[in-house]
């Protein structure tokens, strides 16, 4: 018995040891999937783009032949030539435009629309909030389509009761009134989500928080204001940030609207001067400039406003 009790502890360790490899080993197994579909779907794709941006087609001869085109390398001139590009920077400028009017209106909705579900004796509830999210399901194309018929005067209730009533009818896809009706797709379909994301962090508020701000006599409006507002702030950050994001990527929207209205270029937007220039004057190499420009942009703004916000919680922070 007592000759086998070290070959008993020996065998033990051993096991210990064989499972311990293992188990250091599992992470990584369950991490394989993940990491082998951002590389071919995420970091392949913009490792290519770079590539393309770096480089260009060359032409010799008559250019002809398959031999007469060749690609070279190129370096920065791609990137040159989009940043002094007029069509992306008009279109850049509209982008703003349009994103002054779609993030405030969309939190501020967002924002009203989930302090009123979050009140005291509020009915249907569950009703109105799956109306307001609503919206966010449909496709941004499908709400483009439907939005953009609403608009047109010869199929629009809106215009015939304009017209029944006696009342001017405004040309809502031309000029001024083309960012309000492009808003006002955004602003519909985002509202929900938005909404949602800031009703949830309303519910987590600890009802003691509530009892405590009304032992103190503040109504409901001084709670919404005092208390609801500055401890969603996070989320309202969050989604500012989303909202932004999705505003430097606009494409769906005026690329549905543009068989209906002249005001529409096919340069519209940042994005679509990119789908333009790959897909309409088939030039790759300059629209994957374009879109690592625009990508590095969208990243250093997001970055910038995230540590902006950070580093604000840290001075409002009593610690």
């Amino acid at each position: 018995m007592t000759a086998t009790a070290p070959r008993a502890n020996t065998t033990a360790a051993a096991v210990r040891r064989t499972g311990a490899r293992r188990g250091r080993g599992a992470p990584y197994a369950f991490l394989a999937p993940a990491a082998v579909l951002f590389a071919l779907f995420f970091a392949l794709p913009i490792g290519y783009a770079i590539w393309l941006s770096l480089h260009k087609v060359e032409v010799k001869g008559l250019g002809l032949g398959k031999g007469a085109r060749s690609e070279v390398w190129a370096g920065p001139a791609n990137y040159t030539d989009a940043l002094t590009d007029p069509e992306l920077l008009d279109g850049a400028l509209r982008v703003l435009g349009y994103g002054a009017i779609v993030v405030p209106t969309m939190l501020g909705l967002a924002l009203l629309f989930a302090l009123m579900l979050d009140a005291e004796r509020v009915r249907l509830a569950s009703v109105t909030r799956l109306a307001i999210f609503l919206p966010y399901a449909v496709p941004g194309v499908i709400a483009a389509l439907l939005w953009g018929f609403l608009y047109l005067p010869d199929v629009s209730p809106f215009f015939y009761l304009l017209d029944a009533l006696g009342l001017p009818q405004p040309d809502l896809l031309d000029g001024g009134p083309l960012f309000l009706s492009l808003s006002n797709i955004a602003v519909w379909g985002g509202t929900g989500f938005n909404m949602i994301v800031i009703y949830t962090s309303l519910r987590s508020i600890p009802a003691e928080v509530y009892e405590a701000a009304r032992l103190d006599g503040c109504s409901q409006l001084q709670i919404a204001l005092r208390v609801k507002i500055p401890m969603v702030a996070p989320s309202l950050v969050l989604t500012f940030f989303f909202s932004i994001i999705a505003t430097l990527q606009v494409f769906a929207e005026p690329t549905t609207l543009k068989p209906l209205t002249n005001s529409v270029s096919t340069t519209w937007s940042p994005l679509m001067k990119v789908y333009q220039d790959a897909f309409g004057n088939g030039d790759l190499h300059a629209a994957a400039a374009t879109a690592v420009i625009i990508a590095v942009v969208t990243l250093v703004l997001s970055f910038g406003f995230l540590r902006a916000a950070g580093s604000r919680d840290q001075q409002g922070d009593p610690r």
